[in-house]
């Protein structure tokens, strides 16, 4: 009995050491978008957490749409292809630092950094449209 008490016991101890050392999906993002910093060019002090990633893509994506819709087939073509052209300029392996994101996660990061990268944020990381159209008149 007393074997089978130290035994729980260890087991409980391991457990709760194991749950407080794990890192919080925000640090996991914070470290995916570290590694994804030479890769896609953009800022170090960018670290989006995911939420912020899913925002400024779904503004770049908002963007290109009304682009679209406003007749601009074109440049909209032209700023997904430059956005995609920078998220594979590194290669297709995933960074270790990122491989506990889901795969969705993940993209988004490399998709937000990547926007970064190209120089269409700004200083709040959010994505700015006057910046990207400035960014594809060079």
């Amino acid at each position: 009995m007393r074997n089978a008490t130290a035994a729980l016991l260890a087991v409980c101890l391991l457990t709760a050491a194991t749950t407080g050392c794990s890192k919080s999906d925000d640090e996991k993002a914070k470290d995916c978008a570290t590694a994804l910093t030479e890769r896609t060019g953009s800022d170090s002090a960018d670290t989006p957490t995911i939420s912020e990633a899913e925002e400024r893509v779904d503004a770049f994506d908002k963007t290109l749409a009304s682009m679209v819709r406003s007749g601009y087939q074109d440049l909209s073509k032209n700023a997904f292809d430059a956005m995609e052209e920078r998220a594979k300029k590194g290669g297709k392996d995933r960074p270790e630092a990122c491989e506990p994101l889901s795969e969705d996660d993940y993209t988004k990061l490399l998709m937000a950094k990547s926007i970064d990268g190209l120089g269409w944020t700004d200083k709040d990381g959010q994505f700015d449209k006057l910046k990207m159209a400035d960014g594809l008149g060079d």
